[in-house]
């Protein structure tokens, strides 16, 4: 049964901008094709051999399977989004799904996060505050609408059995995406990284129940606390980022402030949020 499943979900999740449902679209083009040929006034009659004309197949007709292929067509507008460029095309029906450990800020920890974006700025001006914080478990994967629901139960059952830990995350670092069209600032966990790895062994095997990519080798868990456009990880490193660590480790009580109680686990599919409370 899990082969089937996996199966069908890879059937599914291609990211290569493909129409949801390719053999839908390998029908309408032979239809539209033979539309085509109408068009152009010429068809072969049983048992002749010479051509008749036929009248002209109205333009209803030949753009009913385009008009299909548009209205599942999302246009990807970067200025709402502020110039990010997709890991993967959106389809309909799609959902990006992702699994982490949320971190709420309290209000010292956005004076420190302050202090070190003034700083970075002197050498990327384009660095953006993080929206929201969190710890990374997986990487951004694409779900089926259909396959939330069980992709998410079984996320609870391979997460039930996990007791809540702490982890320190004070050790500055930069970052990019695979892609390297994007460049972040975080601060990585320097305590607690065998647990963080114990948690991503399970959501591995979720994501291997599903036949999705399973999380990176030998991640570096972080909390991600600024980003830019492009691969800006040249200008960050060196003496910005020894400066940083500086104004991190001088922070009043920044040990205590940067120590992190994991209780939950969270899957963000789309717009929706699962949480997974830790024992």
């Amino acid at each position: 049964a899990e082969g089937r499943k996996g199966a069908m979900l890879v059937g599914y999740s291609s990211s290569s901008g493909s129409s949801p449902s390719a053999s839908g679209d390998e029908g309408g083009s032979s239809a539209a094709q033979e539309a085509a040929a109408q068009a152009e006034g010429l068809t072969s009659l049983p048992g002749a051999s010479i051509t008749a004309p036929r009248l002209p197949v109205p333009d209803s007709v030949l753009n009913m399977f385009r008009d299909q292929e548009e209205k599942e067509t999302v246009v990807d507008d970067r200025s709402k989004h502020g110039g990010r460029v997709r890991t993967f095309a959106h389809e309909r029906g799609n959902w990006a799904t992702y699994i982490y450990v949320p971190y709420e800020a309290q209000e010292d920890f956005l004076d420190l996060l302050q202090l070190l974006l003034a700083h970075a700025h002197t050498h990327v001006a384009s660095l953006t505050a993080a929206a929201e914080f969190h710890i990374s478990l997986s990487q951004s994967v694409i779900l089926r609408h259909h396959w939330i629901n069980p992709f998410v139960q079984s996320l609870k059952e391979h997460l039930s059995s996990f007791h809540r830990f702490v982890c320190r995350t004070d050790q500055v670092k930069i970052y990019t995406n695979e892609t390297k069209t994007r460049t972040f600032v975080g601060l990585e966990v320097s305590f607690g990284h065998s647990q963080f790895l114990e948690l991503v062994s399970e959501v591995d095997k979720v994501m291997e129940e599903f036949n999705l990519a399973p999380f990176y080798e030998n991640p570096s868990f972080h909390l991600s606390l600024a980003w830019c456009v492009g691969n800006l990880s040249e200008k960050l490193q060196g003496q910005c980022l020894q400066e940083l660590q500086e104004i991190v480790d001088g922070f009043e009580d920044s040990s205590y402030l940067l120590r992190i109680h994991v209780a939950e686990v969270r899957c963000k599919s789309g717009k929706k949020v699962f949480s997974f409370p830790l024992r």
